[in-house]
């Protein structure tokens, strides 16, 4: 039996107001007609699988040189987003805390582009780097035609394709993917993003284990009820996701770690302290 550990990698944390994490969660009413808003801290991860087949890693954390005057995110996005790690939160030292080296990963997994997933791409020259195709598309057609462009950071993607990242793409048909041994893709289809990825890791010791990333946010998007975020490309695809990430869950007896939940994330074991089998 294969025996693969998954490390989980704490690399800083942002902030933003709750309301794109969970929409209408203080709504207004007549008699609380100025509810107030609400900022909150969560936290931004990545997971690495040192699998005998090869390490995969599954997302990539915001980049280092994302704030500040001369940093790659917009005045706009820094102030709507925040993001703080202190240096050995760095994606780059998180592996070299494991003697890992960017050139040491077979796989990348993006579950989606967004600054705070996909910022450290630029790294893993030697990896095939996989992502969903509708994803990869829109992202690249945008940045062609704007530098505006949310949550995705203009110089992030520069980097991508001046360092010549090796693109693998799911495409939406694909519904199910082996990756490595007791290692598959879930393609998620459009929901938060214009095309989501997760991961399924079958584990002898901690049994399985669902990477939803932003498909679902948190515990509170979760549900039940299910609960829709601010931040949204397709309102019908995210329920359709969340969905299929409890029923998925349910048939293989497997736990979903979500993408921001900072209660959860508490919880984990983090690779600093050990890791799961």
């Amino acid at each position: 039996m294969i025996k693969p550990k998954v490390y989980v990698l704490d690399t800083g944390t942002m902030q933003m107001d709750k309301g794109f994490m969970v929409a209408m969660h203080n709504p207004a009413s007549i008699n609380n007609q100025n509810p107030p808003a609400e900022f909150v801290e969560f936290p931004v991860y990545a997971v690495l699988i040192d699998h005998p087949e090869g390490k995969i890693l599954f997302d990539t954390g915001c980049n280092p040189e994302g704030m500040g005057d001369d940093g790659r995110w917009p005045e706009g996005v820094q102030e709507l987003f925040p993001y703080q790690a202190s240096e050995e939160c760095y994606l780059i030292n998180r592996l070299a805390q494991l003697n890992v080296r960017p050139e040491d990963i077979k796989y990348v997994v993006a579950s989606h582009l967004h600054l705070d997933h996909a910022g450290c791409l630029e790294l893993f020259k030697n990896a095939t780097v996989i992502v969903h195709d509708t994803e990869l598309s829109n992202t690249m057609k945008t940045y062609a035609i704007n530098k505006d462009m949310g949550a995705y950071v203009w110089a992030d993607i520069d980097q991508w394709i001046k360092t010549g990242v090796n693109w693998k793409t799911i495409m939406p048909h694909e519904d199910e993917l082996e990756l490595a041994e007791g290692i598959k893709i879930l393609n998620f289809g459009p929901g938060h993003a214009w095309g989501m990825l997760g991961l399924h890791i079958e584990l002898p010791g901690e049994g399985g284990i669902i990477l939803a990333s932003d498909a679902v946010y948190s515990a509170e998007n979760y549900g039940p009820p299910v609960k829709i975020p601010g931040i949204i490309y397709d309102s019908v695809g995210f329920l359709n996701a969340v969905e299929r990430i409890k029923k998925y869950a349910e048939r293989t007896n497997s736990q979903v770690w979500f993408g921001h939940d900072s209660k959860q994330f508490r919880e984990f074991i983090k690779s600093t302290e050990g890791f799961y089998e």
